[in-house]
């Protein structure tokens, strides 16, 4: 078993994902020893924010530092804890709404974003993999 970065740099869908994090210097965080629950969105959830967005948060490590860490939550919550919830608050300091309907495809939507792979185990916490990327307020 790998920890968060190790296991989203093996999964080859979260390009983006892996080099936000690389720029906002946040690889020594996400491999330390956690515990850590990240809402993982893939490099299709990437490809639906606008480029000029994405560029410019791109280009500025504190508004990436806001938004990567608006995806990662202290603790390790398997689906099954998440889904007893109704908002978890972010290493960003905001907190995301979570809702469960038997008609979400899985039942868990994180603030806009649909879970489409729950529980993706790390040594130092777990993965979701979501359909959007989480804006901050």
């Amino acid at each position: 078993m790998k920890n968060i970065v190790e296991t989203a740099i093996d999964a080859e869908n979260f390009t983006t994902l892996v080099k936000a994090v690389q720029a906002a210097d946040l690889v020594d965080t996400l491999s330390g020893p956690g515990a850590f629950t990240v809402f993982a969105p893939t490099d299709a959830a990437f490809s639906k924010v606008p480029s000029g967005v994405l560029d410019s948060v791109l280009k500025d490590k504190k508004e990436l530092t806001k938004l990567l860490t608006y995806h990662v939550v202290s603790g390790k919550y398997m689906a099954s804890d998440v889904k007893k919830l109704k908002r978890v608050e972010t290493l960003q300091g905001q907190s995301l709404t979570v809702e469960t309907h038997r008609l979400f495809h899985r039942g868990v939507k994180i603030d806009d974003a649909q879970v489409i792979h729950p529980d993706i185990e790390c040594t130092n916490g777990v993965i979701h993999v979501i359909d959007s990327v989480l804006m901050p307020q």
